[in-house]
């Protein structure tokens, strides 16, 4: 075939370490030979690849395998527990979140700081967040295998530059270069639907949408991300639900989130927080309650959009609607019912997140390790210097 080239070296070996890799995070517990029977490579090309894995901490042996019949039973292998851990950092508009998660998805660490965000010293503020997170890691024993920062905006897919972030007042924002250092940067939203694929509800398609002082939708199809052509899909929180109404911070009128967002649905009920806004729901308000159902309504325009054109079959409830889904389901689905027809026959499905406001933070940590698993080799040759080798240490 023109244009093709035979692999070399390197790439045979990123090829090897990746598929041992990945077949140790879906049936840990395995040993060498059964991890030579499910890749198909040879015990000669398992063992030097999982003996790599294991000095570089990726992989831990734990116990002789469980099994019946004759033979010499082999040593199990799983994920290394104090191998590189991902930290994520989310950027909200009131707040900061960390998460700190190891090669298997579990949480190690977390912290929320509230505070608000639209001000110049915010990158001093992240910095100093970013800091303390690293610190929490060496508390633990632990490394850092790279960093994935969630933000509310418009993130370029290639380069993790932020466009627009309205609600922080950001525009073309560079965040490697504000923070000096590189970081995996994409959208809150898109960040917590990946979670939600990885350690939520387990459906292969939904949108997951998510409302805070803004709102943002992840897509997920076939269990991938969409993210558009640039990495712009999902800007949900800007569809016009209302042309006529209030400004929005985006320039337009009538956007979304502007009339369905956290800090309007807060005015309608005369609540000052959410924590006040559920207290006013639980008692049965009738402010709160109408405040929840006006916010439903447009909510159900802008997710009946999404809907009927990619033909999701389910909505996945996130952040603050998460925490409002009791009062929020009903309205949402009456309206919901009302603009898509496909519902007569395949009705839409609305879930409540199962990860709730933690979602983008956990997708953010979560991206780092999904990318050392797709990639060990990258991970061994960017940890360690030029030609040496991970035995080494």
């Amino acid at each position: 075939m023109i244009g093709t080239r035979p692999a070399g070296q390197h790439t045979v070996r990123q090829h090897n370490a990746a598929l041992v890799l990945g077949a140790i995070a879906d049936g840990p517990g395995t040993s060498r030979a059964g991890l030579s029977a499910t890749t198909g490579l040879t015990k000669a090309t398992v063992s030097s690849v999982v003996d790599r894995l294991i000095a570089a901490d990726l992989v831990a042996e734990g116990e002789p395998e469980r099994r019946v019949g004759p033979g010499r039973r082999g040593t199990v292998v799983s994920l290394s527990p104090t191998g590189p851990h991902g930290l994520g950092i989310e950027i909200g508009v009131d707040y900061l979140a960390s998460c700190l998660v190891d090669l298997t998805g579990t949480v190690r660490a977390e912290e929320v700081r509230y505070a608000d965000n639209r001000t110049p010293r915010v990158f001093q503020r992240v910095s100093a967040f970013l800091r303390k997170a690293r610190e929490q890691a060496e508390v633990l024993g632990v490394p850092v295998g790279g960093v994935g920062i969630a933000v509310p905006g418009v993130v370029e897919s290639a380069g993790g530059l932020v466009r627009l972030a309205p609600n922080l007042g950001w525009r073309d924002v560079d965040l490697a270069d504000r923070l000096g250092e590189t970081f995996t940067v994409a959208n809150e939203a898109n960040f917590a639907a990946l979670a939600e694929l990885w350690h939520g509800t387990a459906l292969p398609d939904f949108v997951h949408v998510s409302g805070e002082i803004g709102i943002g939708a992840g897509i997920v199809l076939d269990r991938a991300l969409f993210e558009g052509v640039r990495g712009a899909g999902g800007e949900i929180g800007h569809l016009p639900v209302a042309p006529d109404g209030p400004p929005c911070s985006c320039g337009a009128n009538g956007c979304l989130e502007r009339m369905a967002g956290q800090e309007e649905i807060l005015r309608l009920a005369g609540a000052e927080t959410v924590d006040d806004l559920i207290s006013a729901l639980e008692s049965g308000d009738d402010a709160a309650g109408a405040a929840v159902t006006t916010a439903a309504g447009h909510l159900g325009i802008g997710l009946s959009t999404v809907v009927n054109l990619m033909d999701v079959p389910a909505v996945v409830l996130g952040g603050t609607y998460a925490r409002l889904e009791p009062w929020l389901r009903e309205p949402l689905l009456a309206e919901l019912e009302r603009r898509v027809p496909s519902t007569a026959w395949s009705p839409v499905r609305v879930v409540r997140s199962a990860l709730g406001t933690g979602a983008a933070v956990r997708g953010a940590a979560g991206s780092v390790i999904r990318g050392i698993l797709a990639d060990p080799e990258h991970y061994l040759t960017t940890h360690w210097p030029s030609g040496q080798d991970a035995r080494a240490r």
